[in-house]
């Protein structure tokens, strides 16, 4: 009987493990998410993920030693490469960082709005306003999401207006309640603004329904939904859907890819769904097939929000689910641990931040090895097109065994 191949990608979105090269033209100097949460917390709880060499990546990533006190023992061995890689892309957003990662580095400026008010042009406003049948827009700034939720949100009500901002990232972001404006219609005016905003080099513009009735209690709820521009060339994922295998996106990975390479795309949000969802889709994954999953809260509730305490939560509660998931590996199975940019809960502002990210790569037959500072994110596209035996990507080495 022929071995199956399939492979997993945990994306832990945000999960730095500092020393990028460049982070001083980011103004991220010293950044680095991991280090900074195991030494201000003191200890870490992550027997798994220090088992697969996630430290010792840390460790050689910003040249500085790391103890996370692990009170745990591991609950499996499975041999594992490890390592740290460098993004080549322009941005440090979301959206380059995964492209780069399936072999599409973004080489292109992507055009941003500035952060103090008003943010966006006078006639892109119009523009959308006019064709949303809106009376105007709320916000209209850099701003946190929820911060900017919790100021606007009763004045959003009462005037039907929906609350417009921006960030460091590339992005137009829309938040609106789910039942006094529609869920609906955000969507409309989110595919609207896109339309919009496009001669503007903008990567995404960003759903943001929320509920709750007044100042403190406003909330947002799993209906985000990003449109995304395409990535600039065929991805490992395109490669791989071609070829007649599966692709199989968990979360907001098929928002992030616009649906380009996906042949299946599975709604979850929050931590433990996602976890929920990604080892039932990996027990029941056919042949040639990838799952992708991003597990969004380490960037949207705990680094964005510098919270430095629910990010060390949420990275021991991810620890802990790990054997669920190597104890339903087959022979041929894969599984990639990495991340898409920084964003250090200790660091100022509420920005992303410029780092390295880990590259830990599992499974039965896999030969334990440090595989350094890789010059890419595309190294892991390369490798999975390389595991699958498809033609080599444009960008990227492999280090799969040979």
């Amino acid at each position: 009987m022929t071995q199956k191949k399939r492979v997993v990608i945990l994306m832990m979105d945000s999960f730095g493990i500092g020393g990028a090269e460049d982070a001083a033209k980011f103004s991220d100097q010293g950044a680095n998410t991991l280090g900074h949460i195991i030494q201000t917390r003191g200890h870490l709880n992550i027997p798994h993920l220090t088992a697969l060499g996630l430290i010792k990546a840390a460790e050689a990533s910003a040249n500085i030693k790391l103890d996370p006190k692990n009170t745990d023992t591991p609950r499996f061995q499975l041999p594992s490469k490890y390592g740290f890689m460098k993004e080549i892309s322009k941005g440090k957003d979301t959206s380059s960082g995964h492209w780069e990662m399936a072999g599409a580095p973004v080489n292109f400026e992507w055009g941003y709005f500035k952060p103090d008010y008003p943010s966006f042009p006078q006639e892109l406003v119009e523009k959308i306003c006019q064709e949303a049948n809106l009376p105007g827009i709320l916000g209209n700034k850099a701003a946190s999401g929820t911060a900017i939720i919790d100021e606007l949100g009763e004045e959003h009500i009462r005037t039907g207006k929906p609350i417009c901002y921006t960030s460091a990232d590339s992005v137009f972001q829309v938040a609106a309640h789910e039942t006094h404006f529609g869920l609906d219609r955000l969507y409309k005016v989110c595919e609207i603004a896109f339309k919009h905003v496009a001669p503007y080099n903008i990567a995404r513009v960003i759903a943001r329904p929320f509920v709750g009735e007044k100042k403190g209690e406003f909330s947002r709820t799993k209906n985000r939904h990003d449109y995304s521009v395409k990535p600039p060339r065929p991805t490992v994922l395109d490669s791989i859907k071609n070829g007649g295998g599966q692709v199989i996106s968990v979360g907001k990975i098929a928002d992030i890819f616009a649906k380009q390479g996906i042949t299946q795309a599975v709604k979850a949000s929050g931590l433990e769904e996602l976890w929920n969802v990604t080892l039932q889709q990996a027990l029941h994954a056919p042949d040639r097939s990838l799952v992708f999953t991003n597990f969004v809260d380490f960037d949207m509730v705990w680094g964005h929000r510098r919270n430095i305490e629910g990010y060390a939560e949420g990275l021991e509660y991810f620890d802990k689910r790990l054997p669920e998931l190597a104890s339903q590996l087959e022979e041929g199975d894969l599984v990639f641990i990495t991340a898409d940019h920084g964003c250090d809960p200790t660091y100022k502002g509420t920005d992303h931040t410029r780092e390295h990210v880990p590259v830990l790569m599992f499974g039965k037959n896999v030969k334990p090895q440090f595989i350094g500072g890789r010059s890419t994110y595309a190294d892991i596209g390369q490798t999975i097109a390389d595991y699958f035996g498809l033609q080599p990507l444009e960008v990227g080495t492999s280090f799969l065994d040979k």
